[in-house]
């Protein structure tokens, strides 16, 4: 068991894990919090999957946790762990099943306070064009060849449809496609699974939410981006639906065999892995990739069905109708990037679950009107709270690898969630404090219920006192749309 006074404070907001702590860590785990939240992080079992983590073969650096931590499958939702090159190992189970679900966000500038009178008839645009649900399938049902071109080309293959611009592919993580994906590593199981899904929600914590753009705290970074304090905002928070989770189902399978074949040792089975540059290895992160283009192509679709919803109800001849990108950014992913690591710039796998990248200013990978800033990060809160707009600093890099927080957190199970909470309830309560909902499911919406959430607020607070990350801008919701 794991206690307080097992950390070494490091800062006010860094508590760390000794490699002393556990006779097979490699590396020591870094916990960015305050007290309370970290407190909150010994209530379950995250803290302890991060040792377990740590005891993998090939790392390097520390294992960095976010103050949004909560339990997840083999590696905690919140954790960032880098591998070394060639011969350091992957693991599906510390991406996730939802390969690249990530936050979109694009911003307007229709006033709020005009625009009230029409959110209702939004809300219900949006539900109809955009949809959600388990299994729920979308617009398109793609051909096997059209399904590998979306696997190759991520939001190149949307630009080519007509459903994206230039500017959209400028303002996303890697510009919207990850070279290398290799659609023939995914199963056809996978494929049938996501043929039909582009341009959905899905369900869980998945939403469509309309926001109004509360409170600019950086003016600057804000105009640039495109935020208008008072002004009519739109998050999309989604990832690569049955196609992705499939695709880690497969591979958590096929590892067990690769730990036996290469003799890995596995404190947790859910954390099966195999090294970088064995077959099995290299077909997983080629499949990751495959999932991730989808991804990327799949919030790109529903990008244009947001447009298209802004249009019918606020004219679509209308300037005030265009949505423009901010910025689409993945949590859950394994990337191949350089760091520096004991001094010497290192090429690492960086395992990204339930984390966002946040490089800082200069990184050549954003648009040019972004490199004097920094990288745009997005914080979705829990349904009914706020949310944030953040950009990474230059001095995030030694401390989690250009990585921070990916939301709010939770601290309720979605079993306890619905146990304790009605869904009618929270709809009325929601209602009340003029959110509008629309939502296909009452035990989906009290599963998703803000008091399942941690503080989104406090962990943005710890975040931008870690140096991780700084504060641009607070959306409230003023819509939900959820499966």
């Amino acid at each position: 068991m794991i206690t307080k006074q097992d950390f070494n404070r490091l800062t006010d907001y860094i508590w760390e894990l000794p490699t002393t702590f556990h006779a097979q860590m490699t590396v020591p785990v870094w916990v960015f919090a305050d007290e309370d939240l970290l407190e909150d992080a010994l209530g379950d079992l995250s803290l302890q999957q991060a040792v377990n983590v740590a005891q993998l073969p090939g790392l390097v650096g520390h294992v960095a946790i976010m103050p949004d931590v909560h339990q997840g499958y083999g590696m905690p939702i919140g954790g960032v762990m880098v591998s070394r090159l060639p011969d350091g190992i992957i693991s599906p189970g510390a991406v996730g099943y939802d390969i690249n679900c990530g936050v979109r966000v694009l911003a307007s500038t229709i006033d709020y306070a005009s625009a009230q009178p029409w959110l209702a008839d939004l809300a219900s645009a949006l539900y109809r064009y955009c949809p959600s649900g388990v299994g729920k399938g979308g617009p398109l049902a793609l051909t096997p060849p059209v399904m590998d071109q979306v696997c190759l080309e991520g939001s190149g293959w949307a630009l080519e449809q007509g459903y994206a611009t230039e500017e959209d592919l400028a303002r996303t993580e890697e510009f919207g496609c990850l070279a290398g994906a290799d659609p023939q590593s995914a199963s056809s199981r996978a494929k049938t699974r996501g043929h039909d899904q582009l341009g959905t929600l899905g369900a869980g914590n998945h939403f469509l939410e309309v926001d109004v753009v509360e409170q600019v705290f950086d003016r600057e970074a804000a105009a640039t981006m495109g935020l208008h304090q008072g002004c009519l905002a739109v998050q999309i928070h989604c990832g690569s639906r049955g196609f992705g989770h499939q695709i880690c189902t497969d591979y958590v399978q096929q590892f067990q065999l690769a730990v036996l074949q290469y003799g890995i040792h596995l404190p947790d089975r859910e954390l099966v892995c195999a090294p970088l540059n064995s077959p099995p290895g290299e077909a997983y992160l080629g499949a990751m990739k495959a999932a991730a283009n989808f991804a990327f192509a799949n919030r790109q679709l529903l990008a244009y069905q947001a447009r298209r919803s802004f249009a019918e109800v606020f004219g679509s001849t209308s300037d005030r109708s265009s949505l423009r990108q901010v910025y689409d950014i993945a949590h859950n992913m394994a990337k191949l990037e350089t760091h520096i690591i004991d001094g010497q710039p290192q090429e690492v796998c960086v395992h990204r679950k339930g984390a966002t990248r946040a490089f800082g200013p200069g990184f050549e990978g954003l648009p040019t009107e972004y490199r004097p800033l920094g990288q745009p990060v997005l914080v979705p809160g829990s349904m009914g709270t706020e949310s944030w707009i953040l950009l990474g600093t230059a001095a995030n890099e030694p401390l989690t690898y250009g990585s921070t927080c990916h939301g709010a957190g939770r601290v309720m199970s979605r079993h306890q969630a619905k146990r304790t909470i009605r869904g009618h309830q929270l709809r009325q309560d929601l209602e009340q404090e003029g959110v509008r909902v629309r939502a296909g499911s009452m035990a989906g919406l009290a599963e998703e219920a803000p008091q399942a959430y941690k503080d989104v607020s406090r962990v943005v607070e710890t975040v931008s006192r870690a140096g991780i990350a700084h504060r641009v801008a607070r959306l409230r919701p003023v819509a939900v749309i959820k499966g």
